[in-house]
């Protein structure tokens, strides 16, 4: 054929394998890294976080804020106008006293409103299968006229049984005094209420701190009442009842307030220092757990018979750590290693080549001829890798003619009789570079029937003679 003479072999192109998209060694270096997200973030139950998961609370926080308000509004007003006023006329303490009780309330609000209460947390999915399966073994295995109520344990403490319950919700038992709470959706530990005031339950980390709030603020709201009182009648006796009214405003508005908020905070007070002598929680003396209308042996277990006892280990005992840790990272799933499929895939190289060269014979490092064959002398065997076929180096061949490299694979493969009326080769069977041989025709008719070592060498013999004939072109 003259060359630059226009022929079939004109429109055979050879296409390169891109292996940029699926080499397994470049992709920890391209993925995204995901950013580590805090337990708080998924939290299940309903609640509202803050600074980065340090500040725990309700979500219904209206009355809160209400709460803070009032507290705010009524210490400025006294601060503002009585007490410059009473301190020149009775003593400079009355500042000083009204601003440490000040303080010591709102600390003690806020750090009852921003801790965790005590929430236990939810069971994993596991643990919860596990045991849904130990109680169906425990009521459906028990023998006998006695069989334990459904979702129920009973365990004694101090001689008294006291009768735990199991949580739907949260998937546990809960301990003995804890409580599911329906405004947050949680498990708390020694429950004692929800109080919408401070937006936060009430339970065993932070029952103190609401205690001493509640104290203080009955003591600050008495404070603020008395000396304003006090204020109001000084006035009066320089100028009048009335004249003082209109001269203090703010001490009116004051007056009002403290009024019909020292009764109820008073009382709060008295009724939690009643349960704090006692060793009980509000959940337990409004359902009447401990009542002795249930029976004369009916008794709290929990009360160490002394009331400075019970109130030291209420409020001077040691504070038990949070069981939840909002704070804390969610462990992700560790990745399983993908097994290399040969040895090609571990150094790197491309799946689509590993598959290519495990489907292709031409592409095997192995040789292919049986034991018994002969190899020539000097000459390079059938089984040997063919050097113009390096994997990932798709090389065409040359159109220069090579009559030494023609005649010496013509004395080693005699040309078969089907084969020799050709003078070239058509696309369809020119062979393909390494990695399309598993799409192309010559693929398709002549590698899916191999069966034998006999039908893979003549595989091979076809395509060197076809690199012989393309060479000749």
């Amino acid at each position: 054929m003259p060359p630059g003479g226009g022929g079939p072999m004109k429109d055979c192109e050879y296409s390169q394998i891109s292996t940029h998209s699926s080499s397994p060694m470049e992709s920890p270096h391209k993925k995204k890294k995901i950013a580590a997200r805090r337990k708080w973030e998924v939290f299940p139950g309903r609640n509202k976080f803050f600074c980065n998961g340090r500040i725990m609370m309700a979500r219904q926080t209206g009355v809160f804020y209400l709460t803070l308000i009032l507290i705010l509004v009524t210490s400025g007003l006294f601060f503002a106008f009585d007490c410059p006023y009473l301190a020149v006329k009775i003593t400079p303490a009355i500042p000083v006293v009204g601003g440490i009780l000040f303080f010591f309330v709102m600390g003690t609000l806020l750090r009852t409103s921003f801790s965790d209460p005590g929430v236990l947390p939810r069971a994993t999915p596991d643990e919860a299968a596990d045991l849904e399966r130990q109680i169906d073994i425990a009521n459906g295995t028990s023998s006998g006229g006695y069989r334990p109520p459904p979702r129920t344990k009973e365990v004694i403490i101090n001689g008294q049984t006291v009768k735990l319950k199991y949580c739907f919700t949260c998937k546990i038992f809960r301990p003995p005094r804890a409580s599911h709470c329906s405004l947050c959706d949680n498990c708390v530990e020694r429950f004692d209420h929800h109080c919408p005031w401070v937006g936060n339950c009430v339970g065993k980390r932070n029952y103190r701190f609401f205690y001493m709030f509640i104290l203080s603020l009955s003591f600050l709201t008495v404070f603020i009442f008395a000396f304003v009182i006090t204020h109001v009648i000084l006035r009066s006796q320089q100028a009048g009842f009335l004249n003082a009214l209109k001269d203090s405003p703010a001490s009116v508005l004051e007056a009002v307030v403290c009024f019909f908020s020292v009764w109820s905070i008073v009382g709060l007070s008295g009724f939690h220092t009643y349960l704090i002598s006692s060793n009980q929680t509000t959940n337990e003396d409004i359902k009447g757990s401990w009542s002795n209308k249930r029976g004369k042996e009916n008794y709290n277990p929990y009360s160490y018979g002394n009331i400075f006892t019970n109130c030291c280990v209420a409020l001077c005992g040691p504070i038990s750590p949070s069981l939840i840790d909002r704070r804390g990272y969610i462990q992700p799933d560790t990745p399983r290693p993908a097994a290399p499929s040969n040895g090609m895939a571990a150094y790197g190289a491309t799946q689509s080549q590993s598959d290519t060269a495990a489907a292709t014979p031409l592409l095997q490092s192995e040789p292919s001829l049986a034991s018994d064959e002969l190899h020539l002398p000097g000459k390079p065997g059938l089984g040997t890798p063919c050097a113009s076929l390096t994997l990932g180096q798709p090389t065409p061949p040359s159109s220069m003619p090579n009559l030494a490299a023609e005649a010496a694979l013509t004395d080693i493969l005699p040309l078969k009789e089907e084969h020799v009326g050709h003078q070239f080769l058509t696309p369809e069977e020119a062979p393909s570079p390494p990695g399309m041989l598993a799409g192309s025709p010559l693929a398709h008719s002549r590698t899916m029937h191999v069966l034998g070592l006999a039908s893979q060498d003549s595989l091979h013999e076809d395509s060197v003679r076809g690199l012989v004939k393309l060479s000749s072109v």
